[in-house]
């Protein structure tokens, strides 16, 4: 095949007439096999940086490659994979993903396309590593750049730490090395340095062998910054109503922080004719995904939601993101702001802040952070008690581990990290657990669990500072540096 050209890919592929930002240094570096660290605001762009090298390696393949090169997209979640994937899709584009949503046929098919040379692009999770029949079939293939999207989920520092992902040294070295990619919108100094030390590569730098840096900063000048101190609901909902009656005609998302405030302040609103929708994890997946698919066509425009809403979410005129409660870290907090004005338009992002919410944060924090002794307890019941487990379920064992508190989440949270780590397949559903391995350190010792618990009080104390920061536009660069 002739050589393609980023500039044509990015023309006929993507539509645009030109690169933004530094996304043209970006692919050239990659295409000559150089590591870089992209970070960039929410609808900056950062995916071409890894799409347009991905289709330039394959359509410039020979056709007698008996290896033919692939792209592999590490993605933390499967909604957002999904999202993307048919986003190419409609372009025109054959990619593929690898994932849960997938029926065993649908897997199997795809990994036996991949195997015979097809897609340009690949999609996963670290999880898929996992499976022998997945590394066989990259066997395949030469896989000739690994992207990593979120790449803050690489750091334990950082705000959505996924344990797969401290595993891409090992996957690094089991693809060969390849040219790596990693993108985020946030990651503070500490984050970064982590994340270099995780993939595994050198030191910031400007040769090939080293990783370059390419930071934009936060600066997203049609993004209006406001916050406003209030106590209780009643303010809560007048200053929702104020926000509304600016915005009637645009799209909005209020977070919140807990399922029944959310729900408490959905039907204030509907007994005030408010018309909107709700979005949380405890929904059924489908009526989660009608609420997505509604927001984004624009059908219902206003959505109260946790944090459980938003990956994902490519809508370029959203008016306005408003937190009705405080969020658990400043990264979250930049995080879900950067959904709002991705059309450069003028978008407002609301904070209200409550004081009675940061005592609530400050539990949960203690809550989703139990000590090394509550995790070996969890762990001891499900490998010496597994028969009890396996017959009385959740709450049995949650009775022989605690005092009952109405937001004791400790067990969740100690199963959830189990899953995560690979230890237990599933962390909702005990009737047939089975334990994988031993204890991570990182959960068994006393040290590392305080200094966990001492991160996320400091995340949340930033978030204070931000509140009182005379200038929180510089409090965020500064921050984020």
């Amino acid at each position: 095949m002739h050589a393609a050209s980023p500039q044509k890919i990015l023309q006929s592929r993507f539509g645009f007439s030109s690169f933004r930002g530094f996304q043209q240094q970006v692919i050239d570096r990659t295409l000559a096999g150089g590591h870089s660290l992209v970070i960039m605001p929410t609808g900056g762009g950062k995916s071409l940086c890894y799409q347009i090298p991905a289709l330039t390696h394959y359509e410039s393949r020979n056709e007698s490659d008996a290896r033919p090169p692939l792209t592999l997209v590490l993605s933390p979640l499967v909604a957002l994979m999904k999202d993307q994937v048919e986003a190419l899709r409609a372009r025109g584009l054959d990619v593929a993903m690898i994932n849960s949503l997938l029926r065993r046929e649908e897997r199997l098919s795809s990994m036996r396309a991949i195997a015979q040379g097809r897609y340009a692009m690949l999609y996963v999770t670290p999880e898929r590593f996992r499976k022998q029949e997945f590394l066989e079939v990259l066997a395949a293939r030469q896989v000739k750049l690994l992207a990593v999207d979120e790449a803050h989920c690489i750091s334990e520092w950082g705000h959505d730490f996924r344990p797969d992902y401290s595993r891409l040294v090992e996957i690094r070295k089991m693809l060969g090395c390849p040219t790596t990619l990693a993108l985020t919108a946030t990651a503070t100094s500490a984050v970064q340095q982590d994340i270099l030390r995780q993939l595994g590569v050198s030191s910031f730098g400007e040769s090939l062998d080293a990783c370059q840096l390419f930071h934009a900063g936060i600066g997203r000048p049609n993004l209006h910054l406001h916050i406003h101190e209030v106590w209780g609901v009643e303010e809560k909902t007048d200053q929702i109503l104020d926000v509304l009656k600016r915005w009637n005609h645009g799209s909005g998302i209020v977070y919140f922080t807990l399922i029944r405030s959310l729900e408490a302040m959905s039907q204030r609103l509907q007994n005030l004719g408010v018309v909107h929708d709700v979005y949380h994890g405890d929904l059924p997946r489908q009526r989660r995904h009608r609420v997505q698919e509604a927001f984004m066509s624009g059908e219902m425009p206003l959505v109260l939601a946790t944090n459980a809403f938003g990956m994902g979410i490519d809508k370029k005129d959203i008016r306005f993101v408003l937190h009705a409660e405080i969020p658990g870290s400043l990264e979250a907090y930049y995080q879900e702001i950067g959904r709002a004005g991705r059309d450069g338009f003028d978008s407002e992002c609301v904070f209200l802040y409550c004081q009675e919410d940061l005592l609530t944060q400050m539990e949960f924090a203690r809550w989703s952070n139990p000590d090394a002794d509550f995790y070996h307890r969890v762990y001891d019941f499900l490998v010496h008690d597994r028969d009890q487990v396996r017959a009385y379920g959740m709450e049995w064992l949650r009775q022989r581990l605690s005092h009952k508190h109405k937001h004791d989440r400790r067990l969740e949270t100690a199963l959830s990290m189990l899953h995560r780590y690979g230890l237990i397949e599933d962390a909702l559903d005990l009737s047939n657990v089975q334990v994988n391995g031993e204890l991570p350190e990182s959960l068994a010792s006393e040290e590392a669990r305080q200094s966990k618990l001492l991160r996320d009080q400091r995340q949340l104390y930033a978030l204070v500072e931000y509140v009182k920061a005379p200038d929180r536009r510089e409090f965020l660069e500064e921050y984020f540096a």
